[in-house]
């Protein structure tokens, strides 16, 4: 699906599909990390079910007021353990299927908040 929506230097995400996102001029195939001025490709998570704090750890150093995680053509949760690290440092913490968590991102991208968007896309 083709996402459009103005942009002010942020990383929105302009289309999805499975397995990919597409970032400005940039597309996507492996697990990443997105934020409003940084992406990161090839995060270390593996799978909604391998995840673990060892993945987590990059999305903590941006300081988020909230993380979507994408969790492919479907929504998957994780194990409870995972959100409960996000609770403990008070961050919000939604799941959500790959389309889902796109949209969400850009939404909450566009109202100024610190979101990441962590998306599985193998």
């Amino acid at each position: 699906m083709k996402l459009t929506l103005a942009s002010r230097n942020q990383n929105l995400i302009r289309a999805y599909a499975a397995g990919e996102v597409r970032i400005g001029d940039q597309t996507l195939h492996s697990n990443c990390l997105i934020t409003q001025d940084q992406i990161v490709a090839n995060w270390s998570a593996q799978s909604v079910d391998a995840l673990t704090s060892a993945d987590l750890q990059p999305i903590f150093g941006f300081k988020p007021e909230v993380v979507i995680l994408g969790t492919g053509e479907r929504q998957q949760f994780p194990a409870s353990a995972i959100s409960a690290a996000f609770l403990a440092r008070e961050i919000g913490f939604e799941v959500m299927d790959l389309g889902a968590a796109c949209r969400t991102f850009n939404i909450l991208l566009s109202e100024d908040r610190r979101v990441v968007a962590a998306l599985l896309l193998r």
